[in-house]
Order: C-alpha cells, then structure tokens, then sequence
C-alpha cells in the first residue's frame, strides 16, 4: 500500500493488538486504494500466521485473489464480496439501481450463520457500499448491530453522504487521501502510462488511467479547441454554438472545465516566461472564470449556463 500510511498504521495497530473493529468503513476519493486495503485486511484476518498477515502464506494469497470464472470473488472461502452485479450469474439480477436486497438476502444472511470454514475470521468486503439499497441497507443493519463472533465487515465508499445514518453510525471510519502526484508518477511509470495525464488526475489512480486512454486526451483536445474557437470568432453565435454541443452529465462538463483550466494555466506560465505579463495576466484571469464556472456547476447553476456566461465574460478579457 502507497500513499495511505495513516489508514495503515491504524489497521496495522488494530491487528497487532487484536481490536480490530467488527465493522470499518473504507470512505475517500475513487481510486486511492480503499479496496486494496481492505482485501489486504481481509488476508491479515485470514493468515494462517496471525498477526498482521504475512502476505504468503496460501490463505493471504486466496484472499486477494478473485476467480477467473463469474461471479469474480475471492478464492478464500472466508472472504465474501459484495457489490452491485457481483452475482448477476448466479442471481439472475441486473441490480442496475444498485446493490439490491436479494444479495443480502442470499449472499450474506445465510452465511452469516456458520462459522469461518478455516476458523480464524469471516470477512465481509461490500463494494461501492453507497450503492446498497435502503432495502438492503435496512437488511444490513441487525447484522452490522450484533454480528456473530469472528465476522468483520470492510464498507467500501467514496461517497459516504450517500450511506444512511444508521449505516455510518454502525462503522468505524478509516479515511483516505488523494494520492500525491510522487506516488501517481510512480504507479503510472510501473503501467508505461505518459505522466502527463498527472494534472487532470486529481490524485486518483482510477481517474489517471481512465485519462491517459487516447480517447480521453481526443476529448481533451476537442474541448480546447472548440473554446478556443469560440473565443476567438468575431461574433458570439460560435460560442454558443460551441455551448450547445457540450451536452451530457454535469460531471462530465466540469472534467473538460479542469482540462481547460490546466491549458490555460500552462498558458499564462509560457507567457510569464517569455516576459509578456499583460498575456499571463489575460490567460491567468480567463483561468479563474473557468475556477469559477466549475463552483458555480457544483453550487447546482445550469450547466449549458455556466458555460455560456463563462465564454461571453472571457470574450471581454
């Protein structure tokens, strides 16, 4: 595990003293190593040495290992994932609206009432745990209340706000942080991944590869193109026209915004550079009202609004 040494000295201590909590909530940014973590407790739980887990022996090693077959979980009968269409296959459900009530019902309860097969713990790891039905959740709940001996659940989460109040008061949190660009640049050096997509991947693993794909760095180039454009065509209709193409979720706007905003950043840098401070001044203010534009989409203003109001105060700059 690298770049979360606090949440693994807590669990490190945990483990070493034998407190460790029957029920922990993983909660942070997508892509920081959450469910990494909590495999690698699962296997510290579930080494046939004890302790804090010694990471070889054939117990540690199957827990951290999923199935090459569906549903893809881990090969150590005493650690159980749970997520949303992790057993579509055997379930028969879509559970498109999230983790539906019938894995509880099938997939937790009943193996709630046996003991570990291997006798050292039971380990419950639930992915993406907002995503859990109030059905479910409410399902969930005796079991997070009084759970039998020897059973641990690991709550995965990277939005916490969304779990019921119920749920988070019944789990202990350990949080986690973004990633420092250090750590991104070395994982992403280890894939062959350029590290120029360290800017746009706001310290997340998950987002730097998801951003490195040639068909994000398309999208990237297409959006400073087109604002460019706009900003730079003698009349205003190719603004908006350029508006009007940017449809799509609220989220996605704000990523191609922080691409923008990078651009212009490195903008403003060149021109300080080469000693032209009235274009730095320019790329840096225009770099602002995209900082803005971003805080007002998150504030809940109208996307396609933001955007237009956003290229028609950068035309006069």
């Amino acid at each position: 595990m690298r770049g979360q040494s606090a949440a693994v000295e807590t669990l490190v201590r945990a483990l070493s003293s034998g407190r460790v909590h029957h029920a922990y909530r993983f909660e942070g940014p997508p892509g920081v190593g959450k469910e990494l973590c909590a495999f690698r407790l699962a296997a510290a739980l579930v080494c046939e040495s004890g302790g804090a887990g010694c990471g070889e022996c054939s117990a540690c090693r199957r827990a951290v290992t999923l199935s090459e077959e569906e549903p893809r979980v881990p090969l150590h009968p005493d650690v159980v994932l749970v997520g949303r269409g992790v057993y579509r296959s055997v379930t028969g459900q879509n559970e498109a609206s999230g983790i539906g009530i019938d894995q509880i019902r099938r997939v937790v309860q009943p193996r709630i009432g046996y003991t570990p097969h291997e006798g050292r713990a039971l380990v419950f790891v639930v992915r993406d745990a907002d995503e859990l039905t109030v059905q479910a959740a409410n399902a969930l709940l005796k079991t997070l209340e009084e759970p039998p001996r020897l059973t641990h659940f690991v709550l995965i989460t990277s939005r916490p706000h969304r779990l019921l109040d119920t749920i988070r008061s019944r789990t202990l949190p350990i949080r986690f942080g973004t990633l420092s660009d250090e750590v991104l640049g070395a994982l992403l050096a280890e894939r062959g991944v350029p590290l120029d997509v360290l800017p746009f991947a706001e310290g997340s693993m998950e987002f730097a590869l998801e951003r490195g794909t040639e068909e994000s760095r398309a999208e990237r180039d297409e959006f400073v193109q087109g604002a460019e454009a706009a900003l730079a065509a003698p009349d205003f209709s190719v603004a908006l026209k350029f508006t009007e193409s940017q449809k799509g979720e609220r989220a996605e706007l704000k990523r191609r915004l922080s691409f923008f905003a990078h651009h212009l950043a490195t903008c403003a840098r060149a021109r300080a550079s080469a000693k032209a401070p009235l274009e730095a001044e320019r790329w840096a203010i225009r770099h602002g009202l995209v900082l803005e534009t971003i805080d007002d989409i998150e504030k809940n203003v109208q996307p396609a609004l933001a955007l237009e109001a956003m290229l028609l105060k950068m035309r006069d700059r």
